[in-house]
């Protein structure tokens, strides 16, 4: 009997994807149970059976079902990928055996022969029909819409024979291609075509979602979520197992939840959420909400030596800030009774036992087996009580489950003991359950419909059915979509615990971070995380995003709703010899122009115009050069609200040459020429400290040795916050508390800073303002 590896290549894999196969246990071991039922039905398995089989083995988990299709598969009976795909899909809709031999083979086209003249006749009649718009688009003509009527017609036709007689008669008519066929057509049209059916869909998605929800939905549910399963429907989900009580295990489910869509938002309470938790709440939170069901908040509290009370109280926080209104806010410690009854449960039926390797000797995948493995029964519920009752010292037993998972990891950790108080149950256990063993029975007595999950825990999800179905409970189906990462950051909270110990940050709201509290304290609005969230959308592969897409989601929001303000950051004294008034002139301004916030009158505000006024010095040279059209010896500027010319008379300098001061006179706007700019201007000023902020890392992947070969902390840009202590800033902003936004005009959002006192205005720059390419 040749090896598997052999017995991989033999049907047409190549040598590189029969080791990876080989790297997948589970798969590994169905395709190889197809392969070698084919071979009791045919003499040799070549390609164009093998790859039938190779789909089929990667679909369809029962080896009772897969035999069963393989030897269709040997013997010609299913020989296309329509057949392969409805085979498949003929599973899923009927999950319960024995399975009904003629209705399988009436979905699947067993028997029907549909021959090329068949094919060729019916690509003639098409061809026929659409004659002349063929030859006026000649080979820019979709042939693809043809052959989608071909398949249509005739479901069960060969893909391949219906192309190569597609290709043969318009071949037959046009002749070769000739270089006006090559010649590129402008795609304008095309790409307007294409919007309006893409925002079709967006339509069609934001109709099914209530108003307040619409436009942070819209991205999260187009995409990979169309394909999820209705609630109740979860044996057709490919690859979930059915047991002869699934279905009644559905049906009690259905009974409590009242077919409702039920998910739910799981982070362990060791650390703040990060930007891509963002992604994880959206889509838990909304996929509930636009289907009309219910999302919890969990806490994942199984680790209690890292847990602390202002972890949970901030990830509650944000999640409310996010605009999500958890149904029930749970903890999986208010299931500890039951998930030990489970346990004990699990070592009676002979699937888990009590094992003495000592952590160093099981971590990792390819652990040594475990002696203890056989162990009596009796024998594992004794100790398995002895580590309950604290008899046993930490780390000398653990409770493990006899399971391989997909990622070849054997026998994962059920319980492991840890004489830790509990934040919520206190001393009252001593043994505390691991992810792999708690998560998916959380899920399943908290009736879930959708666990949705990153893809990282796609290796754990046949363990995640196995244990619900080991112990016959009933069981969700798990959904992966790839993370969202951004470039120039670390989110690990053990890597930003080390940026707080080294110094390097504050504290995990430090706004050059990219956790949900720092954001909220830099001034980023929780709508323009939430777009940039659905934005980003739900995809199966993992997403790197630029954090530039972040500013424009944040200067998108808080253009049409941030007050405007006036501000300095580098002030220079201008004195007006000529001002208009021998008092003070209040100058209204809108608090947000009316343009930007689509007719939503905001109000106005007033500032004061006196004799002495503060610039930006940016804004002022001695000498301007031609691109340079701000305040100059012989260049006027406007002042931005106030009708009014500065032109400079004098320069006061300090013995160093330094300019201190300007001296001025003022002429009326309509009385001069029009300035070639207006600029900002503080009058009677308010004092602040203003928090500008860079990129905390200088590479776009500080995590990666090959790009920082020095690790992440080497790459720390130390002067990623300029701290700004004499700006002044209009007194408009005087009401403003934290969480206040300004656009400070000309040069970016701001937001009042947690440390400001009534003495001390400290403002955090959210984002600049996107430079004018004019300049």
């Amino acid at each position: 009997m040749s090896s598997t590896k052999e017995l991989f290549v033999s049907i047409g894999l190549s040598v590189e994807k029969a080791e990876e196969t080989l790297k997948n246990a589970s798969l590994a071991k169905s395709l190889e149970c197809s392969i070698r039922e084919a071979l009791k039905h045919a003499d040799s398995v070549d390609w164009t059976v093998g790859k039938f089989l190779y789909n089929v083995a990667s679909r369809v988990k029962s080896v009772e079902r897969l035999t069963f299709v393989s030897k269709y598969i040997a013997t010609g009976k299913i020989a296309s990928d329509p057949q392969t795909t409805a085979a498949v899909e003929y599973f899923k809709t009927h999950p319960l055996d024995p399975i009904d031999v003629r209705d399988f083979e009436a979905a699947c086209g067993v028997g029907v022969l549909i021959s090329a003249e068949q094919v060729r006749d019916k690509v003639r009649e098409l061809i026929d029909g659409n004659r002349d718009e063929l030859m006026a688009k000649r080979y820019r003509f979709n042939t693809g819409t043809l052959m989608a009527e071909v398949r249509k017609a005739m479901k069960w036709a060969d893909g391949k024979i219906i192309k190569e007689e597609m290709e043969k008669q318009v071949a037959a008519i046009l002749g070769p291609k000739t270089a006006a066929d090559d010649v590129k057509i402008p795609k304008a049209k095309a790409v307007k075509e294409n919007d309006k059916e893409k925002n079709k869909v967006v339509h069609k998605v934001k109709a099914d979602v209530a108003d307040d929800e619409s436009s942070k939905t819209s991205g999260l549910l187009i995409g990979e979520a169309a394909n999820f399963h209705k609630a109740g429907e979860n044996y057709t989900t490919e690859g979930y197992v059915v047991t002869p009580n699934t279905m009644s295990l559905l049906q009690h489910h259905l009974n409590i939840t009242g077919g409702r869509v039920m998910t739910r938002f799981p982070p362990e309470p060791n650390g703040i959420l990060h930007i891509g938790h963002a992604k994880a709440i959206n889509f838990n939170f909304a996929y509930a909400k636009a289907h009309g069901g219910l999302c919890y908040l969990r806490y994942d509290d199984t680790n209690p030596e890292k847990e602390e009370e202002r972890f949970f109280t901030g990830i509650k926080d944000m999640v409310e800030w996010l605009g999500h209104n958890p149904w029930k806010v749970t903890h999986s410690s208010d299931y500890f009774q039951e998930l030990y009854d489970f346990a004990v449960d699990l070592i009676k039926r002979g699937l888990a036992y009590v094992c003495h390797q000592e952590y160093t000797e099981i971590k990792g995948h390819n652990p040594p087996p475990s002696p203890w493995r056989d162990r009596r029964i009796e024998e594992s519920l004794a100790l398995f009580e002895d580590m309950k009752k604290g008899k046993i010292d930490e780390g000398k037993a653990t409770l493990r489950m006899k399971y391989t998972m997909e990622d070849g990891k054997m026998d994962p950790v059920a319980y492991r003991i840890k004489f830790v108080p509990h934040t919520r149950s206190g001393d009252e256990w001593c043994i505390y359950p691991t992810y792999d063993y708690t998560h998916c029975l959380c899920d399943s007595l908290e009736n879930i419909s959708h666990s949705l999950c990153t893809k990282e825990f796609q290796s754990r999800r046949s363990a995640y059915y196995w244990l619900c179905n080991a112990l016959d409970v009933y069981c969700p189906v798990q959904w992966e979509y790839g993370r969202m990462n951004i470039l120039y950051t670390v989110v690990s909270k053990r890597k930003i615990a080390k940026l707080i110990a080294e110094g390097i940050v504050r504290d995990w709201d430090d706004p050059r971070l990219y956790t949900l509290a720092a954001l909220k304290r830099r001034g980023v609005p929780a709508e323009a995380i939430n777009n940039f969230c659905a934005k980003a959308g739900v995809t199966m592969s993992q997403t790197v995003l630029d954090p530039a897409m972040l500013d424009a989601c944040v200067r998108e929001q808080l253009n049409a709703c941030a007050f405007r303000a006036m501000a300095a950051l580098d002030p220079l004294k201008v004195s007006i010899s000529n001002f208009l008034s021998d008092k003070p002139i209040s100058i209204e301004i809108s608090n947000v122009p009316s343009d930007v916030s689509h007719g939503v009158d905001h109000g106005t505000h007033s500032v004061p115009l006196d004799r002495v006024l503060y610039i930006d010095r940016s804004d002022f040279r001695e000498v301007a050069d031609k691109s340079y059209k701000r305040l100059a010896v012989n260049q006027p500027v406007g002042l931005k609200h106030a009708g009014l010319v500065l032109s400079v008379e004098d320069v006061i300098k300090d013995s160093s040459g330094f300019v201190t001061e300007l001296k001025v006179r003022c002429d009326k706007l309509e009385s001069v020429a029009k300035p070639k700019s207006f600029i900002q201007w503080v009058s009677h000023p308010v004092s602040c400290e203003v928090r500008l902020y860079d990129r905390l890392f200088k590479h776009a992947h500080p995590e990666d040795p090959t790009e920082v070969p020095g690790g992440f902390l080497s790459d720390c840009n130390r002067d990623a916050l300029h701290v700004i202590s004499n700006a002044v800033v209009d007194v408009s902003v005087l009401k403003g508390q934290a969480g206040d936004r300004f656009q400070f005009e000309r040069i970016g959002y701001f937001t009042p800073d947690y440390d400001s006192t009534p003495e001390k205005l400290i403002f955090n720059c959210t984002v600049r303002l996107r430079e004018d390419t004019s300049k």
